[in-house]
């Protein structure tokens, strides 16, 4: 896997516009979504601290991803600095939160790990800016919608923004979001979908998301 510095990382997100959102409790299906979605062309992916043996399947892909070198994996759904510190000594090159949590700002800056809070109001991400954080979580996406996005960027113009939650790998919906300014979206369930899973479609999910990585770079502005 990639090892790069907090800017470094930001850059990359941005290069890709896409990181897929993901957790399994599986480890075999978790490897392969991994395998559609980096042969599709992603190389930032999250996945998500959920379910008991989530440290352990987290861990196995970690090991996998060994033999893809550009590729930087992150976990998400973190909400102490215990987890962080777990998931980064497996790996994790990034931390994702869905709140803006003061304890794991200071483990994450401690240890000059690249975190990413979830925000869901101005003076949130004003308290994490401060705080250390150089990407923002636009979280839920879903409720807080494009609008939200645009007017946080006419405060904060040079914060990267990061959409979680009603983003689809659809063209309309895509410009609607980065029109609005954001640096890259994550995708969960509209990209690797319930059907892709029970059907084990990995060569679809690896043509969904090369189809979503070109639609976003075709609404990019430039």
């Amino acid at each position: 896997m990639s090892e790069l510095n907090q800017e470094q990382i930001i850059v990359k997100m941005g290069q890709g516009g896409l990181i897929p959102v993901f957790n399994h409790t599986d480890y075999d299906i978790a490897r392969q979504v991994l395998d559609a979605c980096y042969q599709g062309g992603i190389r930032v992916f999250e996945f998500t601290n959920r379910g008991d043996n989530a440290l352990e399947v987290f861990g196995k892909l970690v090991a996998h991803a060994e033999q893809y070198p550009d590729l930087l994996l992150g976990i998400g759904t973190i909400f102490s600095a215990e987890d962080a510190q777990k998931f980064h000594q497996v790996g994790a090159q990034f931390i994702v939160s869905p709140a803006m949590i003061p304890d794991l700002a200071e483990f994450c800056k401690g240890q000059n790990i690249l975190w990413i809070p979830g925000c869901g109001t101005v003076s949130e991400i004003y308290q994490a800016t401060q705080l250390g954080a150089k990407v923002i979580k636009a979280f839920p996406g879903n409720v807080l919608g494009p609008g939200f996005v645009k007017s946080v960027k006419a405060v904060f113009p040079n914060v990267p923004i990061m959409p979680t939650g009603g983003v689809a790998p659809t063209k309309e919906n895509l410009k609607t979001w980065f029109d609005a300014g954001v640096t890259c979206v994550g995708m969960g369930s509209k990209l690797i979908t319930k059907s892709i899973l029970q059907e084990r479609d990995f060569d679809g999910l690896r043509h969904l998301v090369a189809n979503a990585l070109a639609t976003i770079e075709e609404v990019k502005p430039n």
